[in-house]
């Protein structure tokens, strides 16, 4: 939440992740396909300790591809799973959450091991994502109900069940940058179009002219959480998390003021953000208005939050702002102007301009825009607002 998670980071299970060249190499490639009639000789060839594939056709026809060590790429391997193969923990992100304790999640739709990305160890390095990841017993199992099929040159492949879907941005993560169109990896790799819903048994239409390969700014949507990929060089060009700290130190030396209290106001420091402080900015989400908190300008007592700011009269949320604290959400090193509506996490221009566009996936058909640092889903008449704040008066 907002740079970390609400436990706080450990092991496996941490707000961000840094892949790197491993010691030694555990890439693995296809190799040898086996057709087999009875399920013990299916187990035979998955309990051989090498990686396998095994699709089941029917009760008495599955394939099984083995596959065999790669020496020039490394896996690394996304999942809901705890266990040893699962390089990277991923739990569900709940909209807006600061809490743990009211946020038990009954049922995950994330899969246990849900994808594999795969590195080249020599440059450029060129990171691919496919769906579905190798179990404890090295095996990805599609049963008979997971979406699979046999491609033209004869080689097997399938969806997992709630899918694993990539959006590439155009333009890369940059100013510029506009929101890509969303498709669905196969679990070799191969890019289609999005199923009618996220678990239905028809797979959408192969896109031949895009590929696996992730890219600076690419999202990875796994049903319950979306991942972030940036890469190596993007981040050297992303503003970092002193940045951002000078950033909010120069705000408040502006001493911006409450236009009614008159009292000087400040952001609290990035390392104590979930606790509301006397000198938290506030701001009216519909207009902009920047002020210190106030309790007064109840629209109803139904509408908790339908406020009338009492600069301009516009009614509409009254919020704490925060400062987005995890800089590799930030497309440019702009100053903190706006607010993203109605949660209040404050970043800059184009930043919230680029997140208050892109469609995230939601549930097994919805998608909406959705504030970066806190997953809410943004609302307003363009999912963020330019803050208006009030210097000093002397």
């Amino acid at each position: 939440y907002n740079g970390s998670l609400p436990s706080g980071d450990r092991g496996r299970r941490k707000s961000r992740f840094a892949l790197y060249k491993r010691p030694k190499a555990n890439g693995v490639k296809p190799s040898t396909v086996h057709v087999i009639s009875t399920p013990q000789a299916s187990k035979a060839i998955s309990c051989k300790g090498q990686h396998s594939i095994s699709y089941t056709l029917s009760r008495n026809q599955t394939v099984v591809v083995e596959y065999t060590h790669d020496k020039d790429t490394d896996m690394f391997q996304v999942g809901r799973s705890t266990e040893s193969p699962i390089d990277f923990v991923v739990t569900d992100t709940i909209s807006g959450s600061q809490n743990n304790d009211e946020t038990q999640i009954t049922q995950s739709t994330i899969s246990r091991f849900a994808c594999r990305i795969v590195c080249d160890r020599s440059p450029p390095y060129t990171a691919r994502i496919f769906a579905a990841g190798f179990d404890s017993s090295k095996n990805i199992f599609l049963g008979e109900k997971a979406a699979k099929w046999k491609n033209p040159d004869g080689h097997m492949d399938g969806l997992t069940t709630n899918g694993v879907l990539v959006m590439h941005p155009k333009g890369g993560f940059t100013e510029e940058s506009k929101p890509g169109v969303w498709r669905e990896i196969s679990v070799c790799g191969d890019v289609y179009t999005l199923r009618e819903t996220r678990s239905a048994q028809q797979r959408g239409k192969l896109v031949e002219n895009e590929t696996n390969v992730l890219q600076d700014g690419s999202l990875i949507d796994l049903c319950g959480a979306t991942l972030l990929w940036r890469t190596a060089d993007g981040l050297f060009h992303t503003p970092t998390q002193k940045h951002i700290e000078a950033l909010r130190q120069e705000i408040n030396a502006a001493r911006p003021q409450c236009p009614v209290g008159l009292n000087t106001l400040a952001f609290p420091s990035i390392n104590r953000k979930d606790v509301v402080k006397e000198k938290q900015p506030w701001a009216y989400l519909s207009c902009g208005h920047v002020h210190g908190y106030h309790n007064w300008g109840h629209r109803s007592d139904t509408e908790a939050n339908e406020r009338e700011c009492p600069m301009c009269r516009t009614i509409g949320p009254y919020v704490p702002l925060w400062l987005g604290c995890e800089a590799g959400f930030y497309v440019d090193a702009g100053p903190p102007t706006h607010a993203f509506t109605p949660c209040g996490h404050v970043c800059s221009e184009k930043s919230a301009k680029y997140w208050s566009q892109i469609p995230l996936p939601h549930g097994t058909h919805a998608f909406h825009a959705a504030c970066p640092f806190c997953a809410t889903q943004l609302s307003g008449e363009h999912n963020c607002i330019k803050l208006i704040f009030q210097g000093p008066i002397d």
